[in-house]
């Protein structure tokens, strides 16, 4: 199913089930892959370049807005993102978890629970055979 993406406002949750997700996930990897990719070179810059160089507040802020970029738009995608390369897809009872450069989406974590306790997306299937599976 080819459809298109649907973008919400930031003020906007959006709930997932997993199909829906999935059908994201691609272009939700793309994007950060492409991002990730943009800030290689100006990582690299930044890690030699000295605290006084005159270059490095301008460094800084294309390394920001390459980052501010990303957010924005995983965020007009409906997820949440929660930390560099980190996001969620809301589910109503917990998040789907995905960090770049991870192949595929298959980890979740309850709303109590952080990213550290995530757990293989078939183990949860399996033990609670979620309405949004």
């Amino acid at each position: 199913m080819n459809s298109i993406p649907q973008i919400v406002s930031h003020e906007e949750p959006r709930v997932f089930n997993l199909a829906e997700a999935q059908e994201l996930f691609s272009l939700v990897r793309n994007i950060s892959q492409t991002a990730f990719e943009e800030l290689v070179p100006i990582r690299k810059q930044l890690e030699t370049m000295i605290p006084s160089n005159p270059q490095l507040p301008a460094m800084e802020r294309r390394y920001e807005a390459i980052v501010k970029r990303w957010v924005s738009k995983m965020e007009r995608l409906g997820l949440l993102v929660k930390g560099l390369w980190v996001v969620n897809f809301d589910t109503g009872d917990g998040y789907l978890c995905w960090k770049y450069p991870e192949l595929k989406l298959s980890h979740y974590h309850d709303y109590s629970q952080s990213f550290s306790d995530r757990r293989p997306l078939e183990e949860i299937i399996e033990e609670l055979d979620p309405d949004w599976a």
